[in-house]
């Protein structure tokens, strides 16, 4: 078991005949598909023919969408069952084998679903790698594995025996994988657009004007998923009261959620933004619930991180996992509210966060799967050994 450093940028000009990628994601909310269509451009980039699966996709009788359906209802109405489901299934070592055993009738459709020209396969989702695994480690499938582990907070599903590597945010998301059973690790950076870079004065006065948002005010932007999930109203109201910043709110596709927010005249309020690199450029502070692709973004904008509220399950897992990587700042109290947002705006706190944010950043993951795409070995042999916990 190990985690090692993402070597450097490989040329896959030796690719040899098949230079095709396959990324398999899911279609639930927008992180995943953000994330895969940033991976596939920047493949593309390096030369490689790049084709997206989304799995849900892959069931059959359309039950995929079915599930996806559940679980975003969940989400929404019953958070409460998904928290314990989540909890249930990270404390219970069968987890990842019962998930492989439900998804066996789905192997044959995810092997046909392949082109058979692959020189790698890549999971941004778990319930991919509970598919692709297996194939790979009964032969059936000949192209290596890799897991992009979209999430801070590693979940028992992420890890299927068979994947030839795991591409991790940091160190701790790293060890965690590793205690789950992984064999190949490495913390390999994260994927966002470009276009998520810190701004200049001028950039930020010029945002703000474009978005109609108050030039001189502290703007804390809160964000709630594609979904618009969580305490989002609430978190809103107790942000303003604080004094320290005005929320400047995202629903997302949550049209209930803006429309009653919008009512209320809680600071400024959007419903679904196409262009989020333009609303990060005019905020001062990020203050999210769910670890998704929006804090990644923000910290690639040099933005402080704040988990408030955090969704359950995956969203707390993923609140305490940055919290530890000293990416965010997660706060579980309203009194502590005020106070933390000050500090990560003027404070200590909040330049070293912006710091340790930045960081993830200085490396591609693009190139540790083009290496692989290309022939390298899975496993770096700069490798460092890791011990379970």
């Amino acid at each position: 078991m190990s985690i090692a450093d993402e070597p450097a940028d490989v040329d896959p000009g030796g690719a040899g005949p098949s230079r095709r990628v396959v990324v398999v994601s899911a279609s639930v909310g927008a992180g995943h598909d953000g994330t895969t269509r940033e991976l596939a451009d920047r493949l593309r980039g390096r030369g490689f023919r790049v084709d997206c699966l989304d799995v849900t996709d892959v069931f059959p009788w359309r039950t995929g969408r079915l599930l996806r359906g559940t679980y975003r209802g969940m989400l929404l109405r019953l958070p409460w069952i998904y928290d314990a489901l989540f909890a249930i299934s990270c404390r219970f070592r069968g987890a990842g084998p019962i998930t492989r055993a439900l998804l066996r009738p789905v192997r044959p459709r995810m092997r046909r679903a392949l082109p058979a020209d692959a020189s790698a396969v890549v999971s941004t989702y778990p319930i991919a790698s509970q598919l692709l695994g297996p194939l790979r480690r009964d032969g059936h499938l000949g192209a290596p594995v890799i897991t992009y582990l979209t999430d801070f907070a590693v979940h028992p599903t992420w890890v299927a025996p068979g994947v030839d590597l795991h591409c991790a945010a940091h160190a701790i998301s790293g060890a965690q994988a590793v205690a789950y059973g992984a064999a190949d690790v490495r913390v390999a950076g994260r994927l966002v657009s470009s276009r998520c870079r810190p701004a200049s004065a001028q950039a930020k006065r010029e945002a703000r004007e474009r978005l109609g948002l108050p030039p001189h005010d502290r703007l804390a932007l809160l964000v709630a998923g594609a979904w618009g999930v969580g305490e989002v109203g609430a978190a809103a109201a107790e942000i303003e009261a604080t004094g320290v910043a005005t929320p400047v709110t995202v629903c997302g596709r949550n049209g209930a959620l803006y429309r009653r927010l919008s009512r209320r005249g809680a600071g400024h309020v959007f419903g679904w933004v196409p262009d989020m690199p333009e609303l990060l450029r005019a905020a001062d502070v990020l203050v999210e619930n769910g670890g998704g692709l929006t804090a990644l973004e923000a910290m690639a904008c040099g933005l402080p991180v704040l988990t408030y509220r955090p969704i359950p399950g995956h969203g707390k897992a993923s609140a305490a996992t940055m919290a530890e990587a000293g990416v965010a700042t997660l706060v579980r109290d309203r009194a502590e509210l005020g106070p933390a947002l000050a500090e990560l705006l003027d404070g200590e706190r909040g330049r070293r966060q912006r710091d340790a944010g930045l960081a993830l950043f200085g490396s591609d993951p693009a190139a540790v799967i083009a290496g692989v795409a290309a022939g390298e070995r899975a496993a770096s042999a700069s490798t460092a050994p890791t011990s379970r916990r």
